[in-house]
C-alpha cells in the first residue's frame, strides 16, 4: 500500500507526511469560513481527542519501539526511554519558559514565557505551535527509523503515526481559528493564524529524520523524548484545557476515543 514512498528518502518521506499533517490543521482551520464560533462543549471535546491519539501514539509508535530497540542493540533495556523520555518533557518545559504564549480562554495578562508585547492573536498561536513541535518530531523520527533498518520500525507504521496526528490536527486547527473569529480577526486572518500553528510540523519532521540518519545510536533515545514531549503537552496543556470549562464528561470521552483511533491504527497498519 506505500511501495510508493520507498521511493524517495526517509527526509522525503517525513516531509511529505508532516505536509499532510500540516494540511489537515489548515483544513480545520477553514472551519472558520462556515462557522463564527463553535460551542465551547466541542472544543473541549477536540482538545481531549488530540490528548487521546497524543498519549497513544506516545507509547504504540515511540516508546515501545524505544524498549525494543534498547534491548536489540543490547543495551539496558530501560534506560534509553527512561533517559529520553524525560529529557522531551524537560525540552519541553524549557521552551514553555521562554516562547511567549497564552493558552485558549486566558486575558493576555496571564501569557507565560518571556515577557513581550505581541497582540494577543499572535500568542495565542504560539500556544498551539507549542503543542506541534513534539508531533512533528515524532513523525520524522518514525521515518528515520525505518530507513535506519530498526525491525521494530514498519512504513505502515509511520503513516499510521501521520495519519493519528493528522486526525487530531483537524480539531486543534478549528479551535485555535474560530476563536481568534470571535475576538474581532476577520475570516481570512483567523484561518491564516489557525494553520500558520501547523508550519512547525514540517520543520521538526525534517530534522526528525535527519538526526536519526546521522546518529543511528540516538534512535531509542530520540523515540523516547519524541514521547516524552508529547506526554508533556497532554499533561500540561491539553487536558487541562479541555477540562477547565465544566466539560468534563466530553472531553474525557473524546480522549478515550482518540486514544482508541491511534492505537487501532498502529496496530491494523504497523
Amino acid at each position: 500500500m506505500f511501495e510508493w514512498l520507498s521511493g524517495f528518502s526517509p527526509v522525503t518521506q517525513a516531509l511529505f507526511a508532516t505536509l499532510f499533517t500540516w494540511s489537515v490543521t489548515a483544513l480545520g482551520a477553514a472551519m472558520v469560513f462556515f462557522f463564527k464560533s463553535v460551542e465551547k462543549k466541542y472544543l473541549d471535546g477536540m482538545l481531549g481527542f488530540a490528548a487521546g491519539v497524543m498519549t497513544a501514539a506516545s507509547f504504540w509508535s515511540l516508546l515501545a519501539p524505544a524498549i525494543d530497540l534498547s534491548e536489540e542493540m543490547g543495551l539496558i533495556i530501560w534506560v534509553p526511554p527512561l533517559v529520553g523520555f524525560l529529557a522531551g518533557g524537560v525540552f519541553l518545559r524549557l521552551i514553555d519558559l521562554v516562547l511567549p504564549h497564552l493558552h485558549m480562554g486566558e486575558d493576555i495578562e496571564q501569557a507565560e514565557g518571556l515577557h513581550t508585547q505581541w497582540k494577543k492573536s499572535i500568542l495565542l498561536v504560539l500556544a498551539i505551535t507549542l503543542h506541534n513541535i513534539p508531533e512533528g518530531l515524532a513523525v520524522g523520527v518514525a521515518f528515520g527509523a525505518v530507513a535506519a533498518g530498526i525491525p521494530s520500525a514498519s512504513m505502515a507504521g509511520a503513516v499510521a503515526l501521520a495519519m493519528g496526528i493528522g486526525l487530531q490536527n483537524f480539531p486543534e486547527g478549528t479551535a485555535i481559528s474560530v476563536p481568534l473569529r470571535r475576538e474581532g480577526l476577520s475570516r481570512g486572518k483567523a484561518f491564516f493564524y489557525g494553520q500558520l500553528s501547523g508550519i512547525v510540523e514540517p520543520m521538526a519532521g525534517v530534522l526528525g529524520a535527519a538526526l536519526v540518519l546521522w546518529m543511528r545510536p540516538i534512535l531509542p533515545y530520540a523515540l523516547a523524548f519524541a514521547a516524552g514531549a508529547m506526554i508533556f503537552v497532554v499533561v500540561e496543556e491539553a487536558i487541562p484545557e479541555s477540562q477547565n470549562s465544566g466539560n468534563t464528561h466530553i472531553a474525557t470521552l473524546g480522549a478515550m476515543l482518540g486514544f482508541a483511533i491511534m492505537m487501532s491504527l498502529d496496530v491494523a497498519l504497523g
